[in-house]
């Protein structure tokens, strides 16, 4: 369609007027015609179809059915009552349940009289429907509505302006009458073909005014795979140039330090994944395009050593290494384990953070810009505009979702080329994610733990369980191990998690009493440097219980810690469980990690506990936690802005997304630049697309 009339102002809509524009403005960000085409709907009221129990689907979605009530019963629950009617067709039974309003709901309510009912299903052990909306058949005969009513997303002020869902239904019909549907495509020919794609015109119209489910399933099917194939298509044209373009330091040598280090002074053999990815590392870093790869390894796979060994190639090549890692725990963690690593190899290496002495400052900078420093670990400090490298050829950074773009940028400009990228993480992102996410980086993943490595075993403890696992505790630490206890911290209620800490102190104190027990305490109202001497007795085996909120989460390496306790484990995230349990395991031995709730659970809860028992793999894990949580919230609150989709679901389309970056690939590797004539259409989208929406420009 002629796209100017899509960048007609809201304002200028029949029935709009100047404060209702202002108001859509506000809140639902609709400044043109074609941000209201592409407010789509939430859901969809469909009274165009009565199902039979027999054809329900596992779905949220409502329905409509006709059937007799038979039977009625008064339920018992933890709070309160529920009343349960026996709702029969000629197909089967099913559930109604009410909450509340009881005693109007069972006079009023015909046994054996037929009624529609209409409302969302739920599915547990058969279907039932909470709170239906009911009707006689013989009223619902009288008044017969027939259509599928689309539900817009709408907010709290637009409702009490007036802005209901009938007032915006009466500005999309209002919109297509004045725009008369004359949408151009934006898929090619070839695409349209092969999926059996409806055309972008009649897609718009049944996603707004669908006649059934059947042609609405097809309008969405269209729409989504169009919003994830340009997507696709930007991140992968995007790295395409970013290969051709930017160029790198090509590090052809692999010289005497890497040569030495690996051939005498490796600690460890490494597994058959860090070799593969230490080939993956030589290959980018020896072409001559910019290297940007992220590196996935779960806690504990061994990824500090393969960005120590392109660290080496590095300096082999004459070049400068750093590391930038989140707080300064984990950058003096870094710098201890890189510091053991170079010994005997002639390596210089400085620790910079924001505590760092003036005096300590001076000499790093000096020996940076006359290039007798070969690495340099840090925190955020290594961003100041002070810090100058001689030559900068390789920028490793831990844990990168903690650090924002514009952080991440300056990195690049502090030498005459960019320095490759490695980004480091132990949160596994879903490949479903990193696809969309980090869809222009390449990625390793480590998918495999060092040899003599035990898998962690987990087990999930009622409260009234306590006694056992003091016992337990007991008898490991009789064993020479040592023990974590972790509680939740919740900001909002600080002095509350304080309280729940002492008390949880005070009742270990009793059951491990001094002398013959040792117990640390760490928690975030203490000075840095007490906090930082209870780390130090733990670690040095002074203390055999670590008491502590999760300060502890990242970095800290105890190989003789073996038994990892969650207090209120209901209360963490899967990913921050799945963190904390990766404290233990780190040695030999056999190590044990305990979630202790109480019985009041709710399903999400029981989900992330019995997922941290069946299994240890990050992946799996952060798959279940991208279906609880969504992926604006994976990705921390910087970055949730990211996934703002306006038809598409990461999660749910999963398989539309694989479909769509499988078209983007197969058309840009026979076509890079969409110059044939074929593509044309797709060029121009394309362009379109990306005047209008900068995505995701991530790591560059």
């Amino acid at each position: 369609m002629n796209s100017n009339i899509l960048q007609t102002p809201i304002d200028y809509l029949k029935g709009v007027g100047p404060s209702r524009a202002t108001l859509l403005r506000a809140e639902l960000g609709i400044h043109t015609y074609q941000d209201l085409i592409n407010l789509f709907p939430n859901r969809y009221i469909d009274k165009t179809h009565y199902y039979k129990i027999n054809e329900l689907q596992r779905t949220t979605a409502e329905v409509q059915i006709v059937g007799k009530i038979t039977h009625i019963k008064m339920v018992d629950q933890k709070r309160g009552k529920r009343l349960v009617a026996k709702f029969m067709d000629d197909t089967g039974d099913m559930e109604l349940v009410w909450f509340r309003g009881h005693k109007w709901i069972k006079e009023n309510l015909k046994l054996n009289t037929p009624y529609v009912i209409f409302g969302k299903t739920k599915y547990y052990n058969g279907y039932s429907m909470p709170h239906p909306e009911m009707e006689l058949l013989t009223e619902h005969e009288k008044n017969l509505k027939i259509s599928m009513q689309p539900v817009y997303p709408s907010t709290e002020k637009l409702s009490n302006k007036g802005i209901s869902n009938r007032v915006i239904s009466k500005m999309m019909q209002q919109l297509f009458a004045e725009t008369q549907l004359k949408f151009y495509d934006t898929l090619s020919e070839e695409i349209l073909s092969e999926l059996k794609l409806i055309s972008k015109r009649e897609a718009v119209f049944h996603v707004h005014f669908p006649k059934n489910q059947e042609i609405l399933a097809k309008a969405q099917y269209r729409l989504k795979f169009e919003e994830l194939f340009y997507i696709q298509l930007q991140l992968i044209i995007k790295k395409l140039i970013r290969k051709q373009k930017i160029k790198g330091y090509p590090f052809t040598e692999v010289g005497t330090y890497f040569n030495t280090f690996y051939n005498d002074h490796l600690p460890f053999t490494l597994t058959n994944a860090q070799k593969r990815v230490i080939k993956e590392i030589r290959k980018d870093i020896g072409s001559s395009a910019q290297m940007n790869r992220l590196l996935q390894g779960d806690v504990g796979s061994g990824k500090t050593i393969v960005g120590f060994m392109a660290m080496l190639l590095a300096i082999d090549n004459g070049f400068q290494a750093c590391l930038m890692a989140p707080t300064a725990i984990l950058a003096s963690q870094h710098y201890q384990g890189i510091t053991e690593l170079t010994k005997g190899l002639d390596i210089q290496v400085k620790l910079l953070m924001g505590s760092s002495k003036v005096k300590e400052r001076r000499i790093i900078h000096e020996e940076l810009e006359n290039g007798t420093l070969h690495i340099l670990i840090g925190t955020h400090a290594l961003l100041e505009d002070k810090v100058k490298f001689k030559n900068l050829g390789l920028a490793i950074i831990d844990e990168q979702h903690r650090f924002g773009v514009a952080q991440r940028a300056k990195l690049w400009h502090k030498n005459k080329y960019p320095p490759h990228i490695l980004v480091m993480t132990a949160t596994p992102i879903p490949r479903t994610l990193a696809m969309s996410l980090y869809g222009d980086l390449d990625i390793s993943v480590i998918d495999e733990l060092p040899p003599g490595r035990k898998s962690i075993k987990t087990v999930h403890r009622y409260d009234s369980n306590r006694l056992k696992v003091f016992k337990f505790m007991a008898e490991e630490i009789a064993k020479g191990r040592q023990v974590y206890i972790v509680y939740p911290l919740i900001q909002e209620s600080e002095a509350m998690d304080y309280k729940d800490l002492m008390d949880g102190y005070e009742s270990i104190a009793r059951s491990f009493p001094a002398p013959r027990y040792q117990i640390s305490i760490v928690h975030g109202q203490m000075k840095p440097a007490d906090k930082e001497y209870e780390m130090a007795r733990f670690v040095k085996g002074e203390t055999q219980i670590m008491v502590a909120t999760t300060v502890i989460e990242v970095g800290v390496n105890v190989p003789n810690a073996s038994v990892m306790i969650i207090e209120s484990a209901e209360r963490f995230g899967l990913s921050q469980l799945h963190q904390l349990r990766g404290r233990v395991g780190r040695g030999a031995e056999q190590s044990f990690c305990i979630l202790m709730t109480g019985f009041k659970l709710s399903s999400d809860s029981k989900t992330r506990l019995e997922t941290m028992v069946r299994t240890n793999d990050g992946f799996d894990i952060a798959e279940v936690d991208l279906k609880l949580r969504g992926p604006g919230d994976i990705m921390g609150t910087q970055q949730s802005g990211v996934l703002n989709l306006k038809i598409a679901d990461m999660v749910r389309d999963n398989d539309i997304l694989k479909t769509a970056r499988y078209y983007a690939m197969k058309i840009l590797k026979e076509d890079p630049s969409l110059a044939l004539e074929k593509n044309h259409v797709l060029l121009y989208t394309y362009q379109q697309v990306a005047k209008h929406k900068n995505i995701w420009n991530y790591i560059s």
